[in-house]
């Protein structure tokens, strides 16, 4: 079976900077888009960042200039470097993947737990 698991939510104060990242396991054969979403209380998941296996990145314009998704390939970790962190950022944040499984080049689509990130004025 196949995992992400997320790390490095937490509270900071506004104007801070946190790191999430994301591993996953398993029997994986390849990995294709990467990214990272986030559920508000009362509102709708969003996407926030994602890239693709070529480095290609996709940011909401909320995080532009102030979060950088990156990932590393070798440990099969996506990461999410948040600056500059406002009160509006708290959610929780969730890493997702679509994963290929066997050489027929299909990919899943996979979720984390996700992680509580909490941005104080």
């Amino acid at each position: 079976q196949v995992q992400l698991v997320e790390s490095g939510g937490g509270l900071v104060q506004a104007g801070g900077s946190l790191r999430l990242s994301c591993a996953a396991s398993g029997r994986i054969f390849s990995i294709n888009t990467m990214g990272w979403y986030r559920q508000a209380p009362g509102k709708q998941r969003e996407l926030v960042a994602t890239i693709t296996n070529g480095d290609s990145t996709r940011y909401a314009d909320s995080v532009k200039g102030r979060f950088t998704v990156h990932r590393d390939n070798a440990k099969n970790t996506v990461y999410l470097q948040m600056n500059s962190l406002k009160p509006e950022d708290t959610a929780v944040y969730y890493c997702n993947a679509r994963i290929v499984l066997s050489s027929s080049g299909y990919d899943y689509d996979y979720w984390g737990q996700g992680t509580q990130v909490t941005v104080s004025s």
